[in-house]
């Protein structure tokens, strides 16, 4: 595969532009699909250039800063729910959600965290299909829907919406150590009868 690593190399004839002629030429053969080879490589010399400033050899740059007394902020993507080892399988995204994504993507040593913050809905929400114990498959699921702009972020899916989910909330507790949680869109459910 190809990496950032290898795009921004100094020998990157060999380190990119050779695996790229192969990758190129195993899915033309498996596939069917056109590629100019000759022009994706043009392309990627150029952005080569414009990425170059921005990649970092990131373990030792999170481990400097770290050791010369800055702080970290890390801010996780998707919901514990989505871990690919602790979320509800099959439903699942392709990465680590739970702290452990801290650990496995940063490579940070696990005494280097010393706060985690559950970022958690007033509600429950939900893209695609799932368990969803508490969805509300009604009105009250299409208010909080339209009130609380519930659409995912890549794909504009509607989002499932459902009462709070309080075994869920104490389950993803228990994999990632709160030591506080943000409860938000509490202002959604303000002219809600019931809630």
């Amino acid at each position: 595969g190809l990496r950032m690593a290898d795009l921004v190399a100094t020998d990157f004839e060999h380190r990119f532009e050779e695996k790229f002629r192969r990758l190129a030429a195993d899915h033309i053969k498996a596939f069917g699909i056109q590629v100019n080879i000759e022009e994706e490589i043009e392309m990627y010399k150029e952005l080569r250039h414009a990425i170059s400033p921005y990649v970092e050899e990131t373990v030792s740059y999170m481990h400097q800063a770290m050791t010369s007394g800055q702080k970290i902020l890390v801010e996780g993507a998707n919901a514990s729910m989505l871990d690919i080892d602790f979320g509800t399988y099959p439903y699942v995204t392709s990465s680590n959600c739970t702290i452990g994504g801290v650990y496995t993507g940063l490579g940070l040593p696990n005494h280097s965290v010393h706060s985690v913050y559950g970022v958690v809905k007033a509600y429950t929400t939900r893209v695609g299909a799932g368990a969803f114990p508490t969805e509300l498959a009604n009105e009250l699921g299409e208010y909080l829907q339209k009130t609380g702009a519930e659409f995912g972020v890549t794909t504009g899916r509607k989002r499932r919406c459902g009462w709070l989910d309080l075994p869920m909330l104490k389950f993803t507790n228990m994999l990632n150590g709160y030591t506080a949680i943000a409860l938000t869109k509490l202002d959604i459910m303000d002219d809600m009868d019931e809630a």
